[in-house]
């Protein structure tokens, strides 16, 4: 019992601190009610900022992509017990935002400044919007799931755990990636891009797009059919505005790494 109650505290744990980070980053990255955010502070030698910043970014690529893989898991699951492999992961995530937090260098050039107030209140409409769909998104998923509670609460219980029936609710009807398109807009809109903002854009961006590929590979591989025959239907991005006949659904909804 002792075991089942210590798995399911470090998920619990794990999924605070999510919360915590996720807040965070939202303040982070419009400078708004945090104490160190994306432009602040002094800025140091461009040089220098360069290499943290890249070191930084290639930390949180790294974290995300290699402990996502399922060969990665499996080894994993042979020193971490496996009901508590999800909020591993998640724990590993927090920590390597924690770090972009706290060492980022500022980058203060400005690239573009919205100055009329209705473009600067939409920019960060946008934001908010993109905000929005990585949570809503996380939700049709299965949000707990996502996160490690679920795997925590069935080891509580002594249940085994079992993958969520599928189906392509809501945004999945229409593109296969909505976590990424909100956070697409939830690192790109901006009323000020200065050259540090344009730079996290662009290493998120250009790492979403990478880890797409391997993400597609391992569902492709986990799912089989149904996830071929969603995938060729269904655009990554952009819905189309004219949908053709809906086909059969497949029976899973693939998981975000």
């Amino acid at each position: 019992m002792a075991r089942r109650i210590s798995i399911f505290a470090f998920g619990v744990l794990s999924y605070a601190l999510f919360l915590g980070v996720f807040l965070y980053a939202g303040g982070f990255m419009i400078n708004w009610l945090v104490p160190k955010s994306l432009d602040s502070g002094a800025a140091p030698a461009i040089g220098t900022a360069l290499a943290v910043n890249f070191g930084l970014l290639a930390i949180f690529a790294l974290q995300h992509s290699v402990m996502a893989r399922p060969a990665f898991k499996r080894a994993w699951t042979r020193i971490v017990p496996a009901e508590a492999e999800r909020s591993a992961y998640v724990l590993a995530s927090n920590l390597a935002m924690i770090a972009l937090f706290a060492f980022w260098q500022p980058l203060p050039g400005v690239v573009f400044e919205l100055e009329h107030p209705v473009a600067r209140a939409t920019a960060y409409a946008i934001f908010a919007l993109g905000s929005l769909i990585i949570l809503y998104s996380t939700f049709l998923i299965d949000h707990f799931d996502l996160f490690g509670l679920r795997q925590s609460w069935l080891a509580l219980r002594g249940k085994p755990y079992s993958a969520r029936p599928f189906g392509t609710p809501s945004l999945y009807k229409h593109i296969r990636h909505p976590l990424y398109v909100g956070w697409f807009l939830f690192f790109w809109a901006t009323p000020v891009m200065t050259v540090g903002h344009l730079l996290i854009a662009l290493g998120t961006t250009g790492y979403i797009l990478i880890a797409i590929v391997f993400e597609e590979r391992d569902l492709l591989q986990h799912f089989g059919a149904d996830y071929r025959a969603w995938r060729a239907r269904t655009p990554l991005f952009i819905p189309r505005l004219r949908r053709r006949a809906q086909q059969a659904r497949p029976r899973e909804i693939p998981k975000a790494a």
